[in-house]
């Protein structure tokens, strides 16, 4: 069954939803996908959805979930936004796709090379930008370096900074929402940190 139906969805454990991911990686890295019916999928899911995962993502257009976990139509709720933190909003979609909608995992998925970082790195000036990527700053700060190597020319820098940000999201995550904290207690759901090389395509869990 490559739809998810409200019995597999129930049926699936935290851990066996973790690895669902995991393997679905090293299919999309070693391109043998799962050949997939989408509208059929499309079809099935009308009436209802049953996803398994939450991945919080960002925006950058080489790190689309359902491609680099290949998965399916009904499989993850997808949140993106650029540096993939939390705010208020961000949190009451991951209460209902967990509480509410049932899913077992939630994926802080940061990327190397992510353009948010290296904004915030560097302290870019622009509009609405300014305030966005305010959020990702105490990642910037949490990372030591000398003043000359604290910019987006410094690789390691920003590496390190993303990492941070994966890690500071997971516990602004289960210090801003205790529904989602409770159920992680009773190990109703696993939230989990990791990282995409855009250019390799593997995901590595934290």
């Amino acid at each position: 069954m490559l739809t998810q139906t409200q019995e597999t969805q129930a049926a699936m454990t935290p851990a066996e939803a973790l690895s669902r991911l995991k393997e679905g990686n090293a299919r999309f890295i070693a391109n043998k996908q799962i050949d997939r019916d989408l509208l059929e999928q499309v079809r099935i899911t009308g009436a209802g959805q049953y996803p398994f995962g939450v991945v919080l993502g960002c925006v950058d257009s080489r790190v689309s979930p359902e491609l680099v976990f290949d998965q399916g139509i009904g499989d993850i709720f997808s949140i993106r936004i650029a540096g993939n933190f939390v705010n208020s909003d961000i949190l009451g979609s991951m209460e209902f796709a967990c509480k509410v909608a049932g899913a077992k995992v939630i994926v802080v998925l940061g990327h190397t090379k992510c353009g948010a970082i290296m904004g915030a790195c560097d302290d870019v000036q622009l509009g609405n930008l300014t305030g966005m990527l305010s959020k990702l700053k105490p990642a910037v700060e949490a990372v030591s370096a000398p003043a000359e190597a604290r910019s987006s020319k410094n690789a390691d820098f920003v590496r390190h900074v993303t990492e941070k940000n994966v890690a500071l999201t997971i516990e602004e995550i289960k210090k801003q929402s205790p529904v989602l904290s409770e159920m992680l207690e009773n190990d109703e759901i696993v939230i989990v940190g990791a990282m995409y090389d855009v250019e390799t395509g593997v995901v590595s869990f934290q």
